[in-house]
C-alpha cells in the first residue's frame, strides 16, 4: 500500500523542501522504497537531492503535468526518474513556473498531477510532493494527488497564521475533489525550545489547532548542519548521521509511521 504524502505551507521559509528531503531519506533508512516529487519552481528539491543540471532535463514535472493535462501517453517513469542517495527523484526547473499562466485555466487541471503519480503507486511506498510556497493551481494538485497533508511550521507568528488559509484549502480540495486526502499534521521545525519566541508561537499553534490537527511530538531543531548538508546538496541524515537534525528525523519518520 502506498502513501502519497505532500509537504504544504503558504509560506515560504518553513523548510518545506528540507523536510521533505529528510523525512524521505529517514524513511528510505528504514527500508522504505521512497519517491520524491519537486512541485516547485524554484527547484530546490532536486537540487538538494544532487540532480545534475536540472536546467537541461529533458522530463521534468513541468513536462509531465502538461502531457498528462494533454491525455498524452506519458514517458517510461525510468525516462524522468533519477536515482539519487537512497531515494528516486522526479525533477523540477524554473520551467514549471509556466504551467499556471499558460494551463491553469484548463479544466482537469487540478487532477493533472494525479494522472502522473497514479501508475507509481504500484512501484513506491512512500511518495513525497514538494510544493511551492503559494495556495495556487500546483499546490492543490499536489493535495488531490496525495492521501495525506504534512505541514511545516516554524516558530514565527506569520508561519503560523498561514495554518488557517492552508487547512481551508485542503478542506476545499476534500470536499469538491479529493475526498480521502487528510491531514497528517503540524511539524515545527528549525527550533530553538530554549527561546521565548518557540514557546510563545507553539502555545498559539497548540491553543488554536490541537483539538482538529495532530500536533507532532517531534520538533526538528535549528542546527547549521542542515545548511552544511544542502549546501553539499545532501541529505543532513547522509552529511551527519549523528547530528541532533539526523536523530529527529529519524525519530519523526518513526512517529509518522506509527501514526498510520
Amino acid at each position: 500500500m502506498c502513501k502519497v504524502i505532500a509537504i504544504a505551507s503558504m509560506k515560504g521559509g518553513v523548510t518545506k523542501t528540507t523536510v521533505s528531503l529528510n523525512l524521505a531519506t529517514a524513511l528510505a533508512l528504514m527500508g522504505k522504497k521512497v519517491l520524491v516529487c519537486d512541485l516547485d519552481p524554484q527547484g530546490s528539491l532536486t537540487i538538494c537531492s544532487g540532480v545534475k543540471n536540472p536546467d537541461k532535463l529533458t522530463h521534468t514535472t513541468y513536462s509531465l503535468l502538461d502531457t498528462a493535462l494533454s491525455e498524452e501517453e506519458l514517458p517510461e517513469p525510468r525516462e524522468y526518474i533519477i536515482p539519487c542517495e537512497k531515494i528516486d527523484v522526479i525533477p523540477c526547473n524554473i520551467t514549471l513556473s509556466a504551467f499556471e499562466l499558460n494551463r491553469g485555466h484548463e479544466i482537469g487541471v487540478e487532477k493533472a498531477l494525479q494522472t502522473v503519480i497514479e501508475p507509481l503507486r504500484e512501484v513506491y511506498e512512500i511518495i513525497i510532493i514538494d510544493t511551492p510556497p503559494s495556495l495556487g493551481i500546483l499546490t492543490a494538485n499536489a493535495i488531490t494527488a496525495s492521501d495525506g497533508v504534512l505541514i511545516p511550521v516554524t516558530p514565527q507568528l506569520l508561519s503560523a497564521v498561514g495554518l488557517k488559509m492552508l487547512i481551508k484549502t485542503i478542506q476545499k480540495v476534500q470536499k469538491h475533489i479529493n475526498p480521502a486526502v487528510t491531514i497528517e499534521g503540524v511539524l515545527m521545525s528549525m527550533c530553538d525550545t530554549r527561546t521565548n519566541l518557540y514557546k510563545e508561537v507553539s502555545g498559539i499553534i497548540e491553543k488554536t489547532y490541537s483539538q482538529s490537527v495532530r500536533i507532532f511530538d517531534t520538533i526538528i531543531p535549528h542546527s547549521t548542519k542542515v545548511g552544511e548538508a544542502n549546501l553539499r546538496c545532501q541529505s543532513v541524515l547522509l552529511y551527519d548521521e549523528n547530528s541532533k537534525p539526523s536523530q529527529a528525523y529519524k525519530d519523526f519518520a518513526k512517529e509518522l509511521m506509527n501514526n498510520g
